[in-house]
């Protein structure tokens, strides 16, 4: 039987990768589907990456005061992740 499209064999394809990775990061995925994520990562660089790109970005984030954005870029940000919300 064919793999799933980069899935390298080891459960999650690169774009569940990508669409569940926020609860990685958050640490908010059951203990088993934390290890068969890490094996994924194990074994693609493309998804170990995005991961990393994924943490800088929210440590870059978090390092930023509310003062340091702008309002106009604010709102344009809250209308965005409002809208991720209703997918």
């Amino acid at each position: 039987m064919a793999e799933p499209h980069g899935s390298h064999g080891h459960g999650f394809t690169c774009q569940e990768v990508v669409a569940i990775a926020s609860e990685y990061l958050e640490g908010a995925m059951a203990p088993e589907q934390m290890t068969a994520f890490e094996v994924h990562l194990n074994f693609c660089d493309g998804c170990l990456r995005f991961i990393d790109q994924m943490r800088e970005t929210t440590a870059l984030a978090h390092s930023l005061s509310d003062d340091e954005i702008p309002a106009e870029l604010k709102s344009e940000l809250l209308a965005v992740f409002r809208d991720l919300r209703r997918e």
